[in-house]
């Protein structure tokens, strides 16, 4: 259900299973991290996110696959696992990656739309995290994430609450970064706009963005940024006043 597609300068990681309206089945986020990492062996400027489903950006997980994790304790951590890698995979990309929101957008849509560096949404986008419903929690590193985009107070409110929110509601608290008429056509307008960047300051200023970790050095990250291959030519390209031609 999930699959990546090459497009001239940029990729596209298309999701694409329409009948169940995006809903990822345990096997799904396997599909999800080759994906990733067909994407990452194709190196794209920048790659978009986006479903091939009407109305649907991604309905969460798989129902039908969840109910039976109430009776299979082994099942509950292999699912965890499989989702926790898959994302991860997908936030771990050293290019920027944009999640280009057309119709719904829950649960574990969610966690998928914020391992994306940028999220837009389309006058028909709905976003909503209730597991509460379901009588379940969240995984800890997609709650983390979502505090880390919208506040833990907004957190909260979208975990306790239940609440369906729209496109102008999600850009208002955070959730994405624009509300626009159709998504998949910011996406596209910003990935084009992205391919002029320097492929090494992406990778950089993405692992900057995500903040210090364990063994993280963001000082000795900048400074080593003015060693890269692209400096110079970025630098040439500014005193002759053209576009860079970094190497891809």
């Amino acid at each position: 259900m999930f699959r990546y597609v090459s497009d001239g300068p940029f990729g596209r990681l298309i999701i694409d299973r329409p009948r169940q309206r995006n809903a990822v089945p345990v096997e799904g986020w396997g599909e999800l991290a080759a994906a990733t990492v067909a994407a990452e062996m194709a190196a794209p400027c920048a790659l978009i996110v986006q479903s091939a489903a009407e109305g649907a950006f991604c309905a969460g997980a798989d129902l039908g696959h969840l109910a039976t994790l109430g009776q299979d304790v082994g099942g509950r951590t292999a699912f965890r696992l499989a989702m926790r890698g898959a994302i991860d995979a997908l936030a771990a990309l050293p290019f920027p990656v944009i999640a280009a929101v057309d119709g719904g957008c829950f649960g574990a849509g969610v966690a998928l739309m914020l391992a994306c560096d940028v999220a837009v949404a389309g006058e028909g986008a709905r976003f909503a995290v209730p597991p509460a419903r379901l009588g379940i929690a969240y995984p800890q590193e997609d709650i983390d994430r979502l505090a880390a985009r919208v506040g833990r107070g907004q957190a909260g409110l979208m975990l306790l609450g239940m609440e369906t929110i729209d496109a102008a509601e999600a850009a208002r608290i955070g959730l994405v970064e624009r509300a626009v008429p159709v998504a998949l056509a910011e996406a596209e307008r910003l990935a084009a706009a992205m391919a002029e960047g320097a492929p090494s300051s992406f990778a950089t200023l993405k692992r900057m963005i995500a903040g210090v970790g364990p063994g993280v050095d963001t000082d000795a990250l900048f400074d080593a940024s003015f060693g890269s291959a692209d400096f110079p030519e970025g630098i040439a390209a500014y005193r002759e006043r053209r576009k860079p031609e970094f190497r891809r």
